[in-house]
Protein backbone atom coordinates (compact mmCIF):
# COMPACT_ATOMS: atom_id res chain seq x y z
CA UNK A 1 0.00 0.00 0.00
CA UNK A 2 1.32 3.74 -0.40
CA UNK A 3 -0.56 7.26 0.23
CA UNK A 4 0.08 9.81 -2.42
CA UNK A 5 -1.05 13.30 -2.49
CA UNK A 6 -3.28 14.13 -5.96
CA UNK A 7 -3.77 17.73 -7.30
CA UNK A 8 -6.68 18.22 -9.89
CA UNK A 9 -5.08 21.27 -11.79
CA UNK A 10 -7.35 22.75 -14.65
CA UNK A 11 -4.55 22.57 -17.05
CA UNK A 12 -0.90 23.90 -16.12
CA UNK A 13 0.14 20.46 -14.33
CA UNK A 14 3.61 19.97 -15.91
CA UNK A 15 3.99 23.73 -15.78
CA UNK A 16 3.30 23.64 -12.21
CA UNK A 17 5.64 20.54 -11.84
CA UNK A 18 8.72 22.05 -13.09
CA UNK A 19 8.38 24.65 -10.60
CA UNK A 20 8.27 23.06 -7.96
CA UNK A 21 11.17 20.49 -8.33
CA UNK A 22 12.82 23.12 -9.10
CA UNK A 23 11.95 25.19 -6.38
CA UNK A 24 11.97 22.21 -3.62
CA UNK A 25 15.54 20.47 -3.21
CA UNK A 26 15.71 16.65 -4.16
CA UNK A 27 13.13 16.97 -6.13
CA UNK A 28 12.32 15.53 -9.63
CA UNK A 29 9.60 14.27 -12.26
CA UNK A 30 9.24 11.05 -12.37
CA UNK A 31 6.82 10.65 -15.27
CA UNK A 32 4.65 12.15 -17.50
CA UNK A 33 1.38 10.56 -19.19
CA UNK A 34 -0.01 12.53 -21.92
CA UNK A 35 -2.54 12.37 -24.32
CA UNK A 36 -3.15 11.55 -28.00
CA UNK A 37 -2.00 15.14 -29.06
CA UNK A 38 1.19 15.02 -26.84
CA UNK A 39 -0.11 17.05 -24.43
CA UNK A 40 0.92 16.31 -20.29
CA UNK A 41 -2.42 14.86 -18.73
CA UNK A 42 -0.92 13.49 -15.60
CA UNK A 43 2.56 14.54 -14.19
CA UNK A 44 3.80 12.22 -11.13
CA UNK A 45 6.94 14.27 -9.03
CA UNK A 46 8.77 13.23 -5.99
CA UNK A 47 9.70 16.77 -3.61
CA UNK A 48 11.91 15.82 -1.36
CA UNK A 49 10.95 12.40 -1.58
CA UNK A 50 7.32 12.94 -1.22
CA UNK A 51 5.15 11.41 -4.10
CA UNK A 52 2.74 13.97 -5.68
CA UNK A 53 0.43 13.56 -8.60
CA UNK A 54 -0.90 16.78 -11.06
CA UNK A 55 -3.56 16.27 -13.23
CA UNK A 56 -5.11 18.44 -16.18
CA UNK A 57 -8.53 17.57 -15.42
CA UNK A 58 -10.04 20.28 -16.90
CA UNK A 59 -12.35 23.31 -15.39
CA UNK A 60 -14.61 22.66 -12.38
CA UNK A 61 -12.68 21.37 -10.10
CA UNK A 62 -10.76 24.44 -8.99
CA UNK A 63 -7.85 23.86 -6.27
CA UNK A 64 -8.45 25.42 -2.32
CA UNK A 65 -6.72 26.16 0.43
CA UNK A 66 -8.45 23.41 2.25
CA UNK A 67 -6.00 21.41 0.91
CA UNK A 68 -1.77 22.71 1.02
CA UNK A 69 1.71 21.71 0.96
CA UNK A 70 3.81 22.45 3.55
CA UNK A 71 7.33 23.17 3.32
CA UNK A 72 9.40 23.39 6.78
CA UNK A 73 12.71 24.93 6.44
CA UNK A 74 15.83 25.41 8.37
CA UNK A 75 16.46 29.31 7.58
CA UNK A 76 14.68 32.33 7.40
CA UNK A 77 16.91 33.07 4.05
CA UNK A 78 15.23 29.59 2.72
CA UNK A 79 11.56 31.01 3.58
CA UNK A 80 12.37 33.87 1.68
CA UNK A 81 13.37 32.15 -1.44
CA UNK A 82 10.44 29.76 -1.20
CA UNK A 83 8.31 32.69 -0.37
CA UNK A 84 9.25 34.92 -3.21
CA UNK A 85 9.34 32.43 -5.65
CA UNK A 86 5.39 30.98 -4.66
CA UNK A 87 4.25 34.23 -4.46
CA UNK A 88 5.34 35.20 -7.64
CA UNK A 89 1.51 35.47 -9.62
CA UNK A 90 -0.08 34.36 -6.63
CA UNK A 91 -1.05 35.44 -3.28
CA UNK A 92 -0.22 35.71 0.13
CA UNK A 93 -1.99 34.07 3.17
CA UNK A 94 -1.93 34.63 6.65
CA UNK A 95 0.23 32.68 8.88
CA UNK A 96 2.87 31.28 6.14
CA UNK A 97 0.04 30.27 3.98
CA UNK A 98 0.19 31.54 0.54
CA UNK A 99 -1.20 30.84 -3.30
CA UNK A 100 0.72 30.13 -5.76
CA UNK A 101 0.30 31.26 -9.28
CA UNK A 102 -1.58 28.00 -10.53
CA UNK A 103 -4.09 28.16 -7.54
CA UNK A 104 -2.16 25.62 -4.92
CA UNK A 105 -2.17 26.61 -1.58
CA UNK A 106 1.10 26.41 0.57
CA UNK A 107 2.78 26.98 3.71
CA UNK A 108 6.04 27.86 4.68
CA UNK A 109 6.82 27.59 7.86
CA UNK A 110 10.27 27.27 10.28
CA UNK A 111 11.16 24.16 11.26
CA UNK A 112 11.75 25.82 15.18
CA UNK A 113 7.75 26.84 14.71
CA UNK A 114 6.09 23.60 16.66
CA UNK A 115 8.99 23.67 19.51
CA UNK A 116 8.00 27.49 19.72
CA UNK A 117 4.61 26.60 20.22
CA UNK A 118 4.55 24.02 22.80
CA UNK A 119 6.41 23.77 26.31
CA UNK A 120 5.27 24.27 29.48
CA UNK A 121 4.88 27.90 29.68
CA UNK A 122 1.62 29.10 27.99
CA UNK A 123 2.71 32.84 27.86
CA UNK A 124 5.16 31.95 25.81
CA UNK A 125 2.98 29.88 23.35
CA UNK A 126 0.41 32.65 23.32
CA UNK A 127 3.31 35.11 22.43
CA UNK A 128 4.06 33.24 19.76
CA UNK A 129 0.80 32.97 18.66
CA UNK A 130 -0.08 35.90 18.55
CA UNK A 131 2.75 37.38 16.45
CA UNK A 132 2.53 34.38 13.97
CA UNK A 133 -1.17 35.43 13.16
CA UNK A 134 0.17 39.27 12.70
CA UNK A 135 2.58 37.44 10.11
CA UNK A 136 1.70 36.73 5.92
CA UNK A 137 5.23 35.88 5.47
CA UNK A 138 6.64 34.19 8.53
CA UNK A 139 9.69 35.63 10.33
CA UNK A 140 12.04 33.41 12.68
CA UNK A 141 13.55 36.05 14.41
CA UNK A 142 10.57 37.77 15.47
CA UNK A 143 9.18 34.58 16.16
CA UNK A 144 11.88 33.35 18.79
CA UNK A 145 11.67 37.37 20.27
CA UNK A 146 8.11 36.61 20.76
CA UNK A 147 8.78 33.50 22.48
CA UNK A 148 11.80 34.68 25.03
CA UNK A 149 10.18 37.85 25.91
CA UNK A 150 7.17 36.81 26.75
Amino acid sequence: MSINTFFWFESAAEEAATLYTALVPNSRITDVARDSAGVAFVVSVELDGQSVTLMNGGAGHPLTDAASLQVVVETQEEIDRLWDALTEGGAPAPCGWLTDRFGLSWQVTPAVLPTLMSGANPAKTIAVGTALRGMSKLDIKTLQDAYDNA
